[in-house]
This record gives structure tokens, sequence and C-alpha cells, in this order.
């Protein structure tokens, strides 16, 4: 039929949890399914084959041929990382919901999902939501008006779907950041190219200009800059042209520039690769969730959706208070990161022991400065791994009452479940940003004689195929 690396033409006549499409090819042994990444049903797409098996394959998403019926091309530009900014949002979410519910009833082994399911929640703005988008320079470009590629050119944007190599410009917004930095991009990149200094050349790991990454505070209407370049050519770059163009276009709303000089051959921006230097302005911004404050670098980890994530912070924190917490019980957040869920339910609750647990130790230093920056005095912060946690600090064995659960998208290592599991909380609360793993960590808890009670899904990336869920479980 056809094998690894092949690209291939199908029909979408299904959505699969995750954003994969699902082609159906009938052979004599029945039908041959092949899922293909950030498709929808109705759409005709080319694909490259990644993987083959006896009865499946999954393949890459090269170009939609022709649209869905149920699609409206708007305003604006379609990028790899918003493939469905033409589908209607009613039909994402519907589609995000069934799927997502299909995932518990398929890997957690709930017979019917559905009676434990509490709401869906939508993002309360569905374009120019994000706050922090990471742009590519290339002196390979793909021309999407003609389909050619265009050696030696200056290209900035998006990488083309299925290729490293190669960027699309951004000629207009793409509906998922920030509507004026996206308009005005188009001159940056005239501005950039007028300078002489080339475009990256990923396949030859040379040349000058590499990313922009823009971090938005929704709060002060802000954005703060890295420019990220190699030293290649670094001393014929005045870099004031640039601050200039962007104090001029942007006034008040530019609240930083940082120039960050890379020159490690892996095609990431992450600062820590190389030496920044701050050009303007402040080196950090301010955002806010339910009226607290956190202070974001430019390499914080922080909820690309803040106005999305206020409403999933306040379902699982309503979630918590479902419960009768005294003061003689402890909330612990697991996995606290710089601690946003633990200040809020602090600040909401300061009767209740609250402690916040990460292992990451410079993730624990961020959450003790910003709740100092909030005045929050109800909850203490431990860098320790959670397997030895009660070792430690025997104090809390017997007390935890309830665990706030929010770990990172490759979800909780079974041996990591496990002791959480140990510790004997009587309810958890369980964010999940891949709720595939967390319907694995649903049976695992189900097992070990918890019961699921409810289940809410938030629609925090509209145009892509991600959803999180929050899951509550008691012990019985």
């Amino acid at each position: 039929m056809f094998k690894r690396s092949d690209v291939i033409t199908v029909s979408i006549q299904e959505y699969a949890f995750g954003g994969k499409g699902v082609a159906k090819i009938p052979t004599e042994d029945g039908e041959y399914i092949v899922f293909v990444d950030n498709t929808f049903p109705g759409q005709e797409v080319q694909a490259r084959v990644a993987k083959k098996r006896k009865r499946f394959a999954e393949a890459k998403l090269l170009e939609v041929t022709k649209r869905s019926p149920i699609e409206k091309v708007g305003q604006f530009q379609e990028i790899s990382g918003g493939p469905y900014i033409y589908v209607p949002v009613s039909e994402q979410e519907k589609v995000k919901k069934e799927s997502t519910l299909e995932v518990f009833r398929r890997i957690g082994r709930i017979e019917n999902p559905e009676q434990y399911f509490d709401t869906f929640i939508s993002s309360p703005d569905h374009y120019f939501y994000r706050n922090k988008m990471e742009y590519s320079f290339s002196s390979i470009e793909h021309d999407r008006a003609t389909g050619e590629d265009i050696d030696d050119a200056f290209a900035l944007g998006f990488k083309r779907r299925g290729t490293w190599w190669k960027v699309e410009s951004l000629d207009k917004p793409s509906g998922m950041f920030d509507e004026q930095w996206e308009t005005i991009l188009i001159e940056i990149r005239e501005l950039l190219k007028a300078t002489g200094l080339p475009a990256w050349h990923p396949p030859q790991k040379k040349g000058f200009f590499r990313h922009i990454v823009v971090r938005k505070s929704f709060a002060q209407d802000q954005l703060l800059l890295n420019l990220v370049t190699s030293s290649e050519g670094v001393k014929k770059f005045d870099p004031t042209d640039f601050v200039e163009f962007l104090k001029e276009k942007l006034g008040k709303r530019l609240a930083g520039v940082q120039h960050t000089i890379n020159d490690n051959v892996a095609d990431r921006a992450k600062i820590e690769n190389g030496q920044c230097t701050l050009l303007y302005g402040e080196p950090v911004i301010v955002e806010k969730l339910l009226g607290l404050e956190f202070e974001i670098s430019m390499e914080s980890f922080f909820q690309t959706n803040p106005k999305c994530a206020e409403l999933l912070y306040t379902k699982a924190l309503d979630y918590v208070f479902e419960e009768n917490l005294t003061a003689s019980d402890v909330v612990m957040d697991l996995f606290c990161g710089t601690g946003t869920i633990g200040q809020i339910l602090a600040s909401k609750k300061n009767d209740v022991r609250i402690i916040g647990v990460d292992i990451v130790e410079e993730a624990i230093e961020d959450a003790k400065r910003n709740a100092d920056r909030n005045g929050i005095t109800g909850i203490d912060f431990y860098a320790a791994d959670v397997g030895k946690f009660l070792r430690e600090y025997p104090d809390f064995a017997g007390k935890i009452k309830t665990i706030i659960l929010d770990p990172p998208r490759a979800g909780i290592a079974p041996k990591t479940l496990r002791k959480v599991i140990e510790l004997g909380a009587e309810n958890i609360v369980y964010i999940s940003c891949n709720p595939s793993t967390q319907a694995r960590d649903t049976d695992t808890l189900i097992q070990e004689g918890y019961k699921l009670e409810k289940l809410s899904f938030v629609d925090q990336f509209p145009h892509t195929g991600h959803i999180e869920s929050i899951a509550k479980y008691k012990l019985k």
C-alpha cells in the first residue's frame, strides 16, 4: 500500500483525541486506519507517513488540499500552531469533549465517563489569547502564495508544517497572539533585513538572526521581547534602530527588549543557551491571576492563556472547597512550580495550612518571592521529592487531607504516583494538560481505592488539539 516516509493524500473522516484526524482506507482485509495530526473531519490532506503498523499508520500533515465544508476561511493567517483557526469554535469544543470522554472510557476504563462529567469551560477569548509566542528566522522561505521554496531569503514567521528548516513569513496576524505586534512584524522583518545580516540557515547552521520571542502581560498590556542571534557578524549589528522602531510603534506597551547571543547549533531560543543583554526597559513583566501578581521573566513558566487559567484554577479550587477543611488539615500543592494555585488558595482560605512542594529548587525560590510580593503568609514552600517528603517532614504524616496535582505534560511517572498514593490524602484534585495520562492514572487511582467523583474540561488552547482536564478523586 505505502511505506514509511511516503507522501499520501487522504480524506479525514473522524476526529480522535489530541487533534488527530482519522482516515479510513478500504483494503481486502478491512479498513486501514491512518491518523494525521492537526486535521479535521471533511478535509482532504497531504501527509507524510511517520509510522506504519499492520493495522494503522501515523502521518504528519503537510498540506490541507481541500477544506472541510464547515471551515470558514477568515482574516487570519493559518499557522502550524493554530491548525483549526478556520473551524468554528463550537465545532472544536464539541469534538474535544467527545474525544476526551472517549479517552477516559478507553484508557481510564471508566465505563460511563459522562456520569462524572461536570462542565466544559470555554476560553474567555478565542482569539489573541496567548501570552507568549516564538518566531523563527530562516534563509529558506516557503512562499505560501506560490507553494515554492526560496533560497537566500529573509523569512520571519513560523516553521513550515513537517519541516524544521523552512519558514513561512507571517504577513498578517495569526489570531493567536497580540494583534498589534503581529501587524507590525512585517515591518520588523524589512527593518532587520535592511541591516544586510543574514537570517539563520538551519541546515548549514550559520547566519545571524535566529528568533524573536515575545511575552505579553494582559494586566499591564505590555510586551517583553528577546531577539536571539548568533555571534556571527554581531559587531556589525547596531540594535539602536531596532529598539527605536519598537519604541515608536509600541510606545508604553514596550516593557523591555533583550538581545541573546546564542551559538548553540540546536534550534532553540532559550536564554540559558546564550549570553543575554538588556537593551531597553525591564527584564520582567507582571501578570495578574485572580487578584494576585506574578512576576514573569522571559524564561519563567506561566500559563499561556491567563484569562482561561483563572477559570481553570477557580474550578479546581471549587473541588478543594467542597470538602470541609479545618485548621488542622493540610492541603498540599504538589508539582507547585512557582506556587500559583497554592497562593490563590491561601488568599481565599487562610485558616487552612497549605504547603507547596516541588523538586525544582529554582521554582520554589520563585514561589517564595511571588508569595512575598502578594503578601501571602498562609503557605509554606518545600523543595523536596514527593517520595521522601514524609520521611524528611514527618510532622505532616496523616494530616494531608487534600492534594492538588498539576504535573508537567508527560504526566506523573507510575512510581511517583504510587508515592502520591502513599501520602494517604482523602481527596485528590488533579489538573492535567494531557488527559490521556490522567486517564491512565485514573485507572491506577481506582485500583488503589480512590473513586472518581467529578471531571471537567477546559479549552485553554482554542484552534489547537489541546485540552485540559480537572478530576476530583475521593478515598473510599
